[in-house]
């Protein structure tokens, strides 16, 4: 079988689905995707990218496997405790999909690093844990005209949005959430995590980013859906873009 026909094989059932077909399957190979945490919603993001074909997955995370993530953060193996986890899940989107190209950066992106790394890829991908590098990450994608699909995950409820500077009408990150000194956070050491929650919300954000590669349905600008997992219900919130937001208010927009 030669590698065309392969790849044909491969991806044989995003191609039959008419809002996607061949033309949206190359999109999506030929794509730059950058995913911010390789964690709980890193793991399914990149996985499921990586099964989609996304042609260059970079993945960011400082932090090491450890015993208590492997209840959820189901890209990594027991055998990874103590590997940095943006290495480990980089292993694992190969091993799905040796025709990628998958860069682990193990570090947490901050200042230009954070700059070069967005202005780098066509889609930013937010899986952190934390406000403070939701704000950074926000603000670069802001800056450098690049969509970002956020999840956050805790106890039992999620949410998942896009954020597409690129649309004179989207709110931003800040919008919804403005930027706060000593804002509080829960941790999932603190107040615990219900496993499948976030394979649940990290497979929202995959398909949230595949649709804006493609150009598939309509992606979730200007909404916030949130997930109650002990309901199993869904709720979906308007988010409108706030004029006097410090972040968006003077950005330039670009042309699709």
């Amino acid at each position: 079988m030669n590698p065309d026909d392969e790849q044909l094989l491969r991806y044989s059932r995003h191609i039959l689905l008419p809002e996607i077909g061949v033309d949206g399957q190359a999109r999506i190979t030929r794509s730059r995707v950058l995913v911010i945490g390789a964690g709980g919603l890193g793991c399914p993001v990149a996985l499921y990218l990586g099964a989609s074909g996304v042609g260059r997955l970079i993945l960011a995370d400082a932090d090491v496997v450890d015993l208590t993530n492997l209840q959820r953060q189901i890209g990594h193996a027991t055998a990874s405790i103590g590997e940095n986890k943006a290495r480990s899940l980089a292993a694992s989107v190969r091993a799905l999909n040796p025709a990628l190209e998958v860069d682990a950066l193990e570090a947490r992106l901050a200042g230009a690093a954070l700059h070069d790394a967005v202005a780098s890829v066509d889609l930013v991908v937010d899986a952190s844990d934390n406000f403070a590098t939701r704000h950074a990450v926000n603000r670069a994608c802001v800056a450098l005209g690049k969509p970002l699909v956020s999840g956050a995950a805790i106890g039992f409820a999620g949410q998942v949005a896009v954020f597409d500077s690129r649309r004179e009408d989207a709110p931003c990150y800040h919008c919804l959430f403005p930027e706060q000194a000593d804002e509080p956070e829960l941790r999932c050491a603190e107040a615990g995590v219900f496993s499948p929650l976030v394979g649940i919300i990290g497979a929202m954000q995959a398909a949230e980013a595949l649709k804006l590669l493609t150009g598939a349905g309509e992606p979730l600008v200007g909404r916030l859906l949130l997930w109650d997992g002990l309901r199993a219900e869904a709720r979906g919130v308007r988010v409108p873009r706030d004029p006097a937001c410090p972040v968006c208010r003077g950005r330039v927009f670009q042309a699709d």
